[in-house]
């Protein structure tokens, strides 16, 4: 009897891998034929027809009419149902919260993004997240499974598998079991990463780094994470802890860093520097048609890029120092990975061309592995919404290697 448990168990882990590739299959190809699906898999073509009989009882797949003959009958094609089932997507920054609902191929159905005061209560920001997550589920269309999932990138140290925020310096958490929190409210699954692996799952997934097997993904905003891929997987490191690169020493004499070390690579190359940058120089007596100390707590990046573009000495100046410091952070990390690609994400992206520029002038002259192997800089394909789609990838992820929910 144990024997017949064990092949049944067997066969039924064999089915749902095959059910699992022939689902992501249809994915990636978006609209196929059963024939096709077979000679792609290498999977017998009545093995095919029965998972996809499954796949469209469950939900997940609908046929989509008659395709091209190739000599005989008309084939049915075959495709995902995006609407078989909603997912939430959490970006939680430092200075604000973006939500949005994606069907199952994170194509965004609502979104609302609020602004955070820096330094707010944690209670009073995790009532905002619920929130927000009510009114999404409020939006959310009539569809096969319902919501399926909610995914929460979080600027800090995460225990993923647990859903535990261990340490996030600039909002001042440790040890939020946010994952447990968010749960019990809704009573639907929740998967928590780091904001900058989100946001490399998400340009792996939907981005600029569909075609890449090995990139890395730099979340630079208020701090600096990245989010590292490496054979087309998020490489997480044995604690799941790795990407933390904001916070490499550059200066052991600076100033304390939010993380308790001093002089890390966010103090010097993040909006908050910039924001420093640019208050020093006001406070040491600089003049500025453009800006006052009084006036900063109230602008944010793109007024400083609207700024400089005016015709600020100080807006610009503070732009090219912010862009060398990240460039040079950038020599560092390409030197270490040897990448095929950088993606740059978050606030410090909408410098644009300039800030492309001054990297790929670093990468060139200062970089010792691109003089033998050319690595592509590029800005985040996914903009703003980068870290939002990739926490619905978290989700989407699991649905899509195991399939049937």
């Amino acid at each position: 009897m144990q024997g017949d448990l064990m092949i049944t168990g067997d066969q039924l882990l064999i089915k749902q891998i095959n059910k699992s590739i022939v689902l992501n299959t249809i994915r990636k190809k978006g609209i196929i034929s059963r024939a096709d699906l077979a000679n792609i898999t290498g999977l017998n073509k009545s093995t095919v027809s029965s998972l996809v009989d499954e796949l469209i009882k469950d939900g997940f797949v609908e046929e989509e009419g008659p395709g091209e003959s190739k000599g005989g009958r008309k084939p049915i094609m075959l495709m995902i149902n995006s609407l078989a089932g909603c997912v939430i997507g959490v970006d939680l920054d430092v200075n604000y919260i973006l939500v949005i609902l994606t069907d199952i191929l994170a194509n965004i159905l609502w979104q609302k993004r609020i602004n955070l005061k820096i330094g707010e209560d944690k209670e009073d920001i995790i009532g905002k997240i619920i929130d927000l997550i009510d009114e999404a589920i409020s939006n959310s269309p009539k569809t096969v499974k319902g919501v399926l999932g909610i995914g929460i990138g979080v600027p800090g140290i995460t225990d993923y598998k647990r859903g535990i925020v261990l340490k996030a310096p600039n909002l001042k958490w440790e040890n939020v079991e946010l994952k447990k929190i968010i749960e019990e409210k809704f009573h639907l699954n929740v998967y928590i990463d780091n904001e900058a692996n989100t946001g490399a799952i998400g340009e792996k997934w939907f981005g600029a780094g569909k075609n890449a097997r090995n990139f890395v993904y730099i979340s630079a905003g208020i701090g600096i994470g990245t989010g590292i891929i490496i054979n087309n997987e998020l490489y997480r490191g044995s604690g799941g802890l790795a990407g933390e690169m904001g916070h490499m020493t550059i200066d052991i004499n600076d100033h304390l860093c939010s993380c308790g070390n001093r002089g890390c690579w966010e103090n010097y190359a993040s909006e908050k520097s910039l924001f420093n940058f640019i208050k020093e120089k006001l406070e040491s007596g600089e003049k500025d048609e453009y800006l006052n100390v009084d006036d900063l707590d109230k602008l944010d990046i793109n007024d400083i890029i609207d700024i400089a573009e005016k015709g600020s000495s100080l807006a610009k100046r503070s732009i090219e120092e912010i862009s060398r410091n990240l460039s040079i952070g950038i020599v560092n990390i390409v030197n270490t990975f040897n990448p095929d690609l950088v993606i740059i994400g978050n606030t410090l992206s909408g410098i644009g061309d300039y800030l492309l520029n001054t990297i790929r002038e670093y990468i060139d002259s200062k970089c010792l592995v691109s003089r033998y192997n050319n690595v592509a800089v590029e800005i985040s394909k996914l903009g703003m919404l980068d870290r939002a789609i990739g926490a619905v990838t978290l989700v989407i992820s699991e649905l899509f290697s195991y399939p049937g929910l």
